[in-house]
């Protein structure tokens, strides 16, 4: 539905630490899933780990940030000058299955509560359509002061 191009102008990360290949699906305010292509190519699995390579809980947890971002961010007109979605607190998260190079990465996050510049999502990432982590994560609006 999106490509990288729509990704950056509402994610502010950049390679190497945009963890977004392609936005699938978006409702505004409501959910949006994204894929992440597992590549044996990324660095981290130089060292996590170099005889049999899976992808960092963290940065399942990262993919799922992002996807939050975008949605919060695309739902809100795209980002804006000196405001950024930032990844408050991770209430749960469950890790069930590694996640591999050559894996598809396919996350979900819905809505759970908008409230003034605070939201609260819950995520889930599947590959080949079985869960492999899910979490609740809350988020919040930072503005920087120029």
């Amino acid at each position: 539905m999106f490509d990288i191009n729509e990704i950056m102008k509402n994610v502010p990360h950049r390679y190497p630490f945009l963890l977004i290949d392609r936005v699938q699906e978006f409702v505004p305010d409501q959910m949006v899933t994204v894929l992440k292509n597992i590549s044996i190519n990324e660095a981290q699995f130089q060292g996590h780990f170099p005889e049999q390579p899976i992808l960092p809980g963290v940065y399942i947890i990262e993919n799922m940030a992002q996807a939050a971002c975008f949605l919060l961010a695309k739902s809100a007109g795209g980002l804006k000058e000196g405001v950024t979605y930032v990844l408050g607190k991770v209430v749960k998260c469950t890790f069930m299955h590694p996640v591999v190079p050559g894996d598809q990465l396919v996350t979900t996050v819905t809505v759970d509560k908008l409230f003034g510049e605070s939201a609260a999502v819950s995520a889930r990432a599947t590959v080949d359509g079985k869960t492999v982590a899910k979490g609740e994560l809350m988020f919040g609006l930072r503005k920087s002061s120029s």
